[in-house]
C-alpha cells in the first residue's frame, strides 16, 4: 500500500477507536433512535480524519483542484486539511462542537461557491456535476443541524440552522434516490461515476432498495414526529452500505492503483452516513 492509502487508513481507524471510547456517555444515556443518532459526529469525525490526512499526505495533487484565480493552492489545500482534522478532533472530544460544526459547514459551502457553482455553465448538463453540487451541500446541511441543535434553546440563528441544513439533507436524499432509479448500475449511496462492480450480486435491487430508503428518508425528515426515525434508518442502511459494500470493493483494490479512490469511496460514504444521523439532531 501507499503512503497516503496507509496515512488515511491509519487515520480513520485512530479516530474511530477515540470517538467510540469517548461516546461511551453519551450513547449509554441516548435511547431508541438517539443511539443511532449520537453516533453520527463519531462517524463524521472518521470521515474527516481520513480526508484530512489524505490533504496532508497527497497535497500536490489535491491542490490542482483549487481554482485558478485563488494564489497558493498548496497553502490552502493544507489549510482545509487542517480545517477537517480540527473538526475531527472536536467532534471526537465533544468540546467546542457548535463552533466547529459551524465552521464546519461554512468551509462545505464555500467549496459549493468557488469550485462548484463557477462551472455550473460549462456542466450543467452533466449528472456527475449536480451529484457533487448536492453532496456537498448536503454535508454543510448535516453540520449546520448539528451546529444548530446546540445553539442556546429558543435563539432563532439555532432554529434557522436546523431548519435549512435538514432541508438540505433531505432534497439531497429525494435527489439521489431519483439519480438511484434512473441509474441503477452506478454505484448506490453517493452516485458517482463509478459502476458497481460485476461481482456485486443483484446490483439494480440493491440500488433500488438505497433510492426507496433515501425517497423515505427525505421525505420523513421534514415531518416532527418522523424526522429522527427517518434519519437514524437512513444512516444506519448507508452504514451498511459502507461496510458490507465499499470496503470489500476497497481490499480488492488494496494493492491496485486505484487503492486511494478505494478509501475514498469508503469516507465519501461514511461522511453521507454521519451526515443522515446528523440532520435526526433537534433543539427540543
Amino acid at each position: 500500500m501507499s503512503v497516503v492509502t496507509c496515512g488515511m487508513i491509519g487515520a480513520g481507524i485512530a479516530a474511530l477507536v477515540a470517538g467510540l471510547f469517548l461516546a461511551r456517555a453519551r450513547f449509554a444515556a441516548a435511547s431508541g433512535a438517539g443511539r443511532v443518532l449520537v453516533l453520527g459526529p463519531v462517524f463524521e469525525a472518521v470521515a474527516l480524519a481520513i480526508f484530512a490526512a489524505e490533504h496532508f499526505l497527497a497535497a500536490r495533487g489535491l491542490s490542482a483542484i483549487v481554482p485558478r484565480w485563488i494564489p497558493e493552492a498548496l497553502f490552502w489545500t493544507y489549510f482545509v486539511g487542517a480545517a477537517l482534522l480540527a473538526a475531527a478532533i472536536s467532534f471526537i472530544a465533544w468540546r467546542y462542537v457548535r463552533w466547529s460544526a459551524s465552521l464546519l459547514a461554512l468551509l462545505f459551502l464555500i467549496i459549493v461557491a468557488t469550485i462548484d457553482l463557477p462551472n455550473l455553465p460549462k456542466h450543467a448538463h452533466e449528472r456527475l456535476f449536480w451529484t457533487l453540487t448536492v453532496r456537498e451541500t448536503a454535508f454543510a446541511g448535516g453540520a449546520m443541524v448539528l451546529a444548530g441543535s446546540l445553539w442556546s434553546r429558543g435563539r432563532s440563528a439555532g432554529t434557522m440552522l436546523i431548519m435549512l441544513g435538514r432541508l438540505f439533507v433531505a432534497c439531497t436524499f429525494v435527489f439521489y434516490a431519483i439519480e438511484h432509479f434512473l441509474f441503477p448500475r452506478f454505484v448506490p449511496g453517493v452516485p458517482l461515476e463509478k459502476m458497481t462492480p460485476a461481482w456485486v450480486p443483484a446490483p439494480a435491487l440493491l440500488a433500488y432498495i438505497v433510492g426507496i430508503t433515501l425517497l423515505a428518508a427525505g421525505v420523513g425528515l421534514m415531518i416532527r414526529r418522523t424526522r429522527r426515525t427517518a434519519a437514524a434508518i437512513a444512516g444506519t442502511v448507508l452504514l451498511l452500505l459502507t461496510i458490507f459494500f465499499y470496503v470489500p470493493i476497497f481490499i480488492t483494490e488494496i494493492r491496485s492503483p486505484l487503492a486511494v479512490e478505494g478509501v475514498n469511496y469508503v469516507g465519501d460514504t461514511l461522511l453521507f452516513a454521519a451526515t443522515a444521523l446528523l440532520a435526526g439532531f433537534s433543539a427540543d
